[in-house]
């Protein structure tokens, strides 16, 4: 009975140690192949800005398409948003409540948390 216990205990320990683990590691490394998605999709709009002098528009999603977005319903994924100060964000909405998974060209890093440009 006791090497029951301590086997059940054992194993719960393990879980809640992977699962703090996993918890605290980089964003890049849990959700390494979105972010290596976005990396490619920041490339490619910086260089259409660089050509275009301007960002491409939140809803013309023939050039979202043809600079690498997913098409998602009525939308891209990730979702593409800009402000009328030049700042671009994508956020990948996989969640509805969020904080969500999101880059903004002023940070220029990939964080955690909720937009903060709202078309």
């Amino acid at each position: 009975m006791k090497k029951t216990i301590i086997i059940i205990v054992s194993i719960l320990l393990v879980f809640v140690i992977a699962f703090t683990v996993y918890w605290n590691l980089p964003i890049e490394i849990t959700r390494k192949s979105d972010v290596q998605f976005g990396n490619q999709l920041i490339e490619n709009i910086e260089v259409y800005k660089t050509i275009n002098k301007k960002l491409p528009e939140n809803q013309d999603l023939k050039t979202l398409e043809k600079l690498g977005f997913k098409k998602e319903n009525q939308s891209t994924k990730p979702n593409y948003a800009t402000d009328n100060q030049g700042t671009y964000e994508l956020i990948y909405m996989d969640e509805f409540d969020g904080p969500y998974l999101m880059w903004n060209s002023q940070e220029k890093k990939w964080t955690i948390d909720y937009p903060k440009i709202h078309e």
